[in-house]
């Protein structure tokens, strides 16, 4: 074999290896990318079973105010972790959860009246990968844009009774078929 016919077949040799060693760094690149959102999906589920772990232990702290107190949230988070109005301690929270976002225990609050808690949200300015498809609790965070506009809010529910309409008159057209409404005991 001729001297420069060697040479030639060692360039074309560093050629395709140059080519190869291109097509890996792509394909790294791409892994890198579908990695970062595989984690930012799992950091967003962490940040609503927080976010409701919250919900929940806030709204338990203000259904079990103790009798004959006005209903209140919590002043701080480390109330939901011990109430101390109860006789009996009781404990919402087991631990203050990290907001998995920020990597940190720093929340962000909704304020309640009088200074209290009612909500908590991530401080994290990051766009969120999932905007549709909540649990009924969390409809609201649809369409948001910031993971800062997921609040976690405990709102109590009025007491919901059916107006009690009066009955008629003894004698009266029954509402219903229009026979005479008669009244057990009355004689007509």
């Amino acid at each position: 074999m001729p001297a420069g016919e060697a040479m030639r077949q060692r360039g074309f040799t560093y050629l395709i290896l140059l080519f190869i060693v291109a097509i890996m760094g792509v394909m790294l690149a791409a892994s890198a990318t579908v990695w970062h959102t595989l984690a930012q999906r799992d950091k967003e589920h962490e940040l609503l079973y927080a976010g409701h772990a919250f919900r929940r232990a806030i709204g338990l702290y203000y259904e079990r105010t103790p009798a004959g107190s006005i209903k209140q949230y919590p002043k701080q988070l480390s109330d939901l972790l011990a109430d101390k109005r109860q006789l009996v301690l009781a404990r919402y929270l087991r631990k203050i959860y990290i907001d998995p976002l920020t990597a940190s225990k720093q929340w962000g609050v909704v304020p309640g009246p009088d200074g209290t808690i009612m909500g908590v949200y991530s401080r994290s300015e990051a766009t969120p990968i999932k905007t549709g498809n909540f649990e009924e609790a969390d409809t609201s965070f649809a369409g948001k844009i910031r993971y800062q506009d997921w609040q976690f809010i405990y709102l109590p529910t009025a007491p919901t009774s059916a107006p009690v309409a009066p009955l008629p008159p003894p004698g009266a057209p029954s509402p219903v078929s229009g026979a005479p409404n008669k009244l057990p005991g009355t004689s007509k």
